[in-house]
């Protein structure tokens, strides 16, 4: 496994990171804890929940069954919380009575608390704002943070979803404070979703911010979905027909050049995150061990200058950034 910085950080993290949030209502509890044992055999030491997954899609109930999976993985012992830089966030509501979602001061405390309680440790490794929040200042956010560093109960802080802006926000006035701010930003980023290299990016490079990617695959859709479709192990309907519908060309180009590289097109689309600059681990969510085992095999693919310009030629981005709005 290769092992980097989270972002200006000090801390360790492998290159790829677990994300959990099948483990409930796609992939069993048994089968959950099997993939996070296989996923710490292979080096894989970064671990990304939140507080709102495990949630039914349909009914709404269930927040916070992801977190408590995880915990029950960690009471087994054995080094499990140890070997596992944890990350989980907060934003969302969970529950319908006032303060019980956002960053406010009370509801950074009592949602810190709670997540803990459900996973069983004493301490997060990375605490993630889910999203913005524009009503509560960032001085009420940072106080409220530093408060729980000092009682031990937050090492490092990140966000997740935020603009170039939000992240020049939040450090500004985290420096006010004499504060280390964010070290890290989960943001949606892969070759068919390049809109975060127009400033979100260079934010991040600029303050020392790690860039975690979420949807790697965008969906499926740089995982073969047209040969699967072909082959009939995936049928195409709804919004993932609507959305190969509209990227059909380059999707079909994609999949071509990855058949003349002789790898997976998930490979490939995973390789290429790790080939970027800015990125610290993309977020790898397996809802079974083959789909584990087949995300570590990118680790091994190296992609020439060649192959990197052919995928920037089917999936365009922003090299100019951010100075793409001027002459």
């Amino acid at each position: 496994m290769q092992f980097t910085s989270l972002g200006r950080s000090g801390l360790s993290v492998s290159r790829l990171c677990l994300g959990t949030m099948n483990f409930g209502p796609q992939t069993s509890e048994p089968d959950s804890h099997s993939i996070m044992d296989s996923a710490h055999e292979r080096g894989i030491n970064f671990f990304d929940t939140a507080n709102m997954y495990g949630r039914d899609p349909d009914t709404g109930e269930g927040r916070g069954r992801t977190e408590e999976i995880l915990g029950r993985y960690f009471a087994k012992g054995g080094g499990r919380r140890e070997r596992t830089v944890l990350a989980t966030k907060l934003y969302g509501d969970m529950g319908d009575w006032p303060n019980e979602g956002k960053l406010s001061a009370l509801n950074i405390r009592r949602a810190l608390d709670a997540s803990l309680a459900r996973l069983q440790t004493d301490y997060i490794d990375l605490y993630q704002f889910h999203h913005i929040d524009r009503a509560t200042p960032w001085d009420e956010i940072w106080q409220a943070i530093d408060v729980a560093v000092h009682q031990g109960k937050i090492l490092y802080v990140g966000s997740s979803n935020f603009a170039g802006w939000h992240i020049a926000q939040a450090q500004s006035a985290a420096a006010e404070r004499h504060f280390t701010g964010l070290v890290s930003e989960q943001s949606i980023y892969n070759l068919a979703t390049r809109q975060i290299e127009l400033e979100v990016i260079p934010a991040a490079q600029h303050y020392g911010v790690g860039i975690i990617p979420w949807s790697p695959l965008h969906g499926g859709l740089l995982g073969g979905v047209l040969r699967k479709d072909r082959e009939g192990k995936r049928r195409l309907e709804g919004r993932a027909a609507e959305a190969v519908q509209q990227k059909r060309a380059q999707i079909e180009a994609y999949e071509d050049f990855a058949a003349e590289l002789g790898h997976e097109p998930g490979d490939v689309a995973l390789a290429w995150l790790l080939h970027q600059p800015a990125v610290t681990a993309p977020i790898i969510g397996p809802r079974t061990q083959d789909q584990l085992d087949a995300a570590v095999r990118a680790l091994d693919l190296q992609l020439d200058d060649k192959a990197l310009a052919r995928l920037d030629e089917i999936f365009p981005g922003h090299r100019t950034a951010p100075e793409d709005y001027a002459w």
